[in-house]
């Protein structure tokens, strides 16, 4: 008769049962932008320290040209990597639906 009480060791063990291997791999929006913006910091300081690091070269140094070429493609090269990130950054809950 006490086998089935609320607060029995069988009870107990019933709600502890893990659950589906898909609840652990989904992200909540806000884990993903905490993940993304820490993933994005990291994008902006390697990719500046890449740029100065190639910007010490002979060649720029020489030539206006390549150095004008250089910085457009340093400064705006950083957007491309970082697209997909903010995209999965802000993409909606599964099971969301409309609300933001």
């Amino acid at each position: 008769m006490g086998a089935f009480r609320p607060y029995s060791a069988r009870a107990e063990r019933r709600k502890l049962r893990c659950p589906s291997p898909s609840h652990i791999l989904l992200m909540s929006i806000r884990q993903r932008k905490l993940i993304g913006a820490v993933l994005l910091l990291v994008l902006v300081i390697v990719w500046s320290l890449a740029g100065v690091a190639v910007a010490q070269a002979p060649v720029l140094k020489e030539s206006r040209a390549w150095q004008l070429v250089f910085y457009v493609v340093a400064g705006m090269g950083w957007v491309l990597p970082a697209m997909p990130l903010i995209k999965w950054m802000s993409r909606k809950d599964e099971g969301q639906g409309n609300r933001e």
